[in-house]
């Protein structure tokens, strides 16, 4: 067994979208350091320049929007204009909006879902071919759904269209998997908890306070993220299918419930 290139991602062709900040750009930036070219996409095209220029001379800007399915479509044109092939797909641009139940607006419900599960699964069907041609049976193409741990449990916030788009997308990634396996694309999901972002401002603001409530006494840094990602993205990670990997320093899974003394 030959483990010394099991994480390596030498000659493959990425694309990641919201990549220019956050949990995209640290998913870039890990692919990157492992051999990939990647191509990153947001809305913002000075943004997404800038953010390509930072990462370095394997990364590319494609700035578009992808929230409606004009949007997909024009993606996966533009980056068949520069490969033709994909071997890993990152579904990584999100919104969130939180706004008590009272005044909860259809404006917030539909520019959730829109991005959150609509374009996950119309940007992957605009990809589907260049997927095809990336993936073969020894060494399938992926996608890489970025769910949450909102998904998987409640948070305090009145986010309903959030959490209702987590837990559909995490499911979505099953359904997508059972189709795509057979063209050799394997679909997967990352469901990340506290991470440092302009969406999770909580974590990037008051770091120290969220920490004490995780298991692991800390929120998620970029390599954290990053390595989950190359596992999916990599050798390594080529029997997984149709799986989520919380990556959230044991929140869902290792936190301790209360206890009620019925006595």
């Amino acid at each position: 067994m030959d483990t010394t290139t099991l994480f390596r991602l030498d000659g493959r062709i990425a694309l990641v979208t919201g990549g220019s900040r956050g949990i995209g750009k640290m998913i870039a930036a890990g692919f990157i350091a492992q051999g990939a070219r990647v191509y990153i996409s947001s809305r913002k095209a000075d943004i997404c320049e800038e953010a390509a220029k930072e990462l370095g001379p394997n990364c590319i800007a494609l700035p578009q929007d992808v929230s409606t399915v004009a949007g997909c479509k024009a993606l996966a044109a533009q980056l068949a204009e520069h490969e033709e092939r994909l071997d890993i797909l990152v579904n990584n641009a999100g919104a969130a909006w939180g706004v008590p139940f009272e005044e909860f607006s259809e404006v917030g419900w539909d520019k959730v879902m829109d991005l959150n599960v609509k374009s996950p699964f119309f940007l992957t069907q605009a990809l589907h071919g260049l997927l095809k041609v990336g993936g073969s049976a020894a060494r399938p193409a992926k996608v890489i759904n970025i769910t949450s741990i909102d998904g998987q449990r409640l948070n305090p916030w009145e986010t309903y269209s959030y959490h209702a788009s987590k837990s559909a997308l995490i499911y979505l990634t099953k359904r997508m998997a059972a189709r795509l396996v057979r063209d050799h694309v394997n679909v997967t999901s990352i469901a990340p908890g506290a991470f440092p972002s302009d969406m999770n401002k909580a974590a990037r603001d008051h770091g120290e306070a969220i920490a004490r409530g995780i298991p692991a006494g800390r929120i998620g840094v970029d390599e954290d993220m990053a390595g989950a990602a190359i596992y999916l993205a990599s050798r390594a990670g080529d029997y997984v299918i149709g799986e989520t990997i919380t990556v959230d320093g044991g929140l869902v899974h290792a936190a301790l419930g209360t206890s009620i003394d019925a006595g």
